[in-house]
């Protein structure tokens, strides 16, 4: 089959661009198709990526889906039986049984979304096994989720099918032949970055901080839970301060109490030093993505699972692909740049100066709440 080194780049906005890439990719599939997700729901076009991952076993495809327990509910699953019966092989990450979550060793979950086939094809981001239009806890949506994944072939495949195959996670792999598995680079201009419990505990974070750290002009981030630390804070503080054009680009609907009202906490000291915020109330969103300094000749990007919150930066495993790409960076920057225009509503200081005392009281619960867990976790943040 000879070796891959090339790597192909597309950026997918939407569960929809995204189910259309990957099913092209599933039924073309020769060898192997492995899948890593955090939730599952056999609703919508999952229907049509389970029917394509059974049709590819029936013709000879190794295919294997690992996802996390906590992630896709209560047991017992209708959709692993039916895969497990095609002889897909399926596996749940940290099951739990009741109570179990009450236990901070069980909050190191898998919150990684990771797909590759036939060890070319990768694509690494936020979308989950679910449809846009609907959300395990709040059912039906009027709009569509709003996400983003990247789809890259090149010999980065190999890395993250290294990461697939750890000893925590161990999904079974396809023996393929010596010239596809020798060592080669990821990829000129990326990085695929884990974020685990051993020994990749800071490396997304770090990966961040770097960059918000050698910012000339412009630091844009979507993310969906964005409660970072002190490090983290102070870095696009900073950055604000020297001039940097430093926009965040956030959940603007209530989704989960401590992640919505925890964030509102930190609103003020950011907005204070000139950090510019902008919320999406369309629907939701759950991008995990970053640009910096596009239009330069070093720009930074980085798509993937990792929130900047103490969940996906202390406790789960996450994976991100970061690149300093030219063209896919001012790809990034010009969708952002749309929505945050057409979609965005921005965060102004007097009106967040100005509200409710029980908006206050509710930030400053969550945001101790945030604090008492990691305090049971055992972490600093």
């Amino acid at each position: 089959m000879g070796e891959f080194v090339s790597t192909d780049i597309r950026l997918l906005q939407g569960a929809h661009e995204w189910f259309d890439a990957l099913l092209a990719d599933i039924h073309c599939a020769q060898r192997e198709i492995l899948l890593e997700t955090y939730t599952v729901a056999e609703t919508g076009r999952v229907v049509e990526v389970f029917d394509a991952l059974i049709a590819a076993a029936k013709r000879g495809v190794h295919v294997a889906l690992l996802a996390d327990a906590l992630g896709c509910g209560e047991a017992p699953h209708a959709w692993l039986y039916r895969l497990h019966s095609a002889g897909i092989h399926t596996k749940l990450y940290a099951p739990l049984r009741r109570m179990d979550w009450l236990l901070p060793g069980n909050w190191h979950r898998l919150h990684r979304k990771l797909c590759v086939i036939d060890a070319y094809t990768v694509y690494c981001g936020g979308m989950n096994l679910l449809d846009d239009y609907w959300d395990p806890h709040h059912g039906h949506l009027v709009a569509p989720r709003l996400d983003f994944a990247v789809r890259l072939q090149g010999s980065i495949a190999l890395a993250v099918r290294a990461a697939m195959h750890t000893a925590k996670v161990a999904l079974p792999l396809q023996t393929l032949p010596k010239a596809r598995v020798t060592p080669r680079s990821v990829g000129q201009g990326w990085e695929f970055l884990l974020r685990d419990n051993f020994t990749k505990r800071v490396r997304i974070e770090k990966a961040y901080l770097r960059a918000i750290g050698r910012a000339q002009s412009e630091v844009w981030i979507a993310n969906a839970y964005f409660l970072p630390g002190r490090k983290m804070r102070h870095a696009l503080m900073r950055a604000a301060a020297r001039g940097v054009d430093v926009r965040l680009f956030l959940q603007g609907r209530y989704e989960y109490f401590w992640q919505y009202h925890g964030a509102r906490a930190i609103y003020g000291m950011l907005l204070a030093s000139g950090v510019k915020i902008y919320e999406y109330k369309a629907s939701f969103l759950h991008a995990k993505v970053a640009v910096v300094d596009a239009c330069t000749t070093r720009p930074w990007f980085t798509v993937g699972s990792s929130n900047l919150d103490p969940l996906s930066l202390l406790l789960n495993l996450e994976a991100n692909v970061a690149g300093s790409d030219a063209a896919f960076a001012l790809v990034l920057r010009e969708r952002l740049d749309q929505l945050m225009h057409s979609a965005g509503h921005a965060v102004e200081p007097t009106a967040y100066a100005a509200r409710s005392l029980t908006g206050k009281v509710r930030e400053w619960l969550a945001y101790s709440l945030m604090r008492a867990m990691l305090w049971l976790a055992g972490r600093r943040y």
